[in-house]
């Protein structure tokens, strides 16, 4: 079984895309989904069960994936942000090309159905290719990050005491005890909407010195960033 873990909050705009592209996969084996939801005011716990998810109590991303893969019964966990869509055939050639390359974790490329070519420049090409590239000596992982069990347990979780860059970090430490790859056949779709609250160079910035601390093995305990888990559906409300 594969469980698929999705923390949330306030995400009655965009769980609903991400839950639609899950259960319209062609996908063979069995699956549960969990939402973590960390306190949401709006209909995210309703929509979450209508499409019969199990929920559970979260808190920040960390706290959240820990909380739903304690009920997890898969003997893979699939990590996911709640405002991201999973293309067809995405599940199914996830586990099959984690079987093929042998791989304990792994992560994936990002992309998006925009024409902004800041955007098309950083992340599909400098991100895209720089993660691909750095994969067998510096692990990196965001919005989409699939682990077997037995790995997610030895590393203990994600570390909730991190600020920012928790997903990163738990993939260089799960690589420790695992091998780690970056799927070639599957993307995930992601929205813009971290780009459009916060302006394409200012998040650009963020995520490069993000990208520095990751790359140093540094975890962002402080909260230099000043963020907030609901940042970007408020201006949405």
């Amino acid at each position: 079984m594969l469980s698929i873990i999705i923390p949330a909050l306030n995400e009655e705009k965009y769980l609903p895309l991400l839950l639609r592209s899950i259960k319209g996969q062609d996908f063979s084996e069995d699956y549960e989904i969990i939402v973590a939801d960390a306190g949401s005011k709006d209909k995210t716990i309703e929509i979450a069960r209508s499409f019969g998810c199990k929920t559970v109590k979260g808190g920040l991303p960390a706290i959240g994936r820990n909380s739903g893969a304690k009920i997890a019964k898969g003997k893979s966990l699939l990590f996911l942000d709640a405002d991201v869509v999973l293309p067809q055939g995405f599940l199914e050639n996830s586990l099959c090309e984690l079987e093929k390359r042998k791989l304990d974790i792994a992560s994936y490329r990002l992309t998006s159905k925009t024409n902004n070519l800041l955007f098309k420049t950083a992340f599909h090409g400098f991100y895209n290719n720089f993660i691909v590239v750095s994969q067998k000596v510096s692990a990196h992982g965001a919005m989409g990050i699939i682990i077997r069990k037995e790995i997610f347990d030895k590393v203990g979780g994600f570390d909730e005491s991190v600020k920012m860059a928790e997903d990163h970090y738990f993939v260089r430490k799960a690589s420790k005890f695992g091998k780690f790859g970056i799927i070639k056949s599957a993307k995930i779709f992601i929205t813009l909407r971290r780009f459009e609250r916060d302006g394409y160079l200012k998040t650009f910035f963020k995520y490069f010195l993000c990208g520095f601390f990751t790359v140093s093995g540094k975890a962002i305990r402080s909260d230099f960033f000043n963020y907030r888990f609901d940042h970007y559906s408020k201006k949405e409300k």
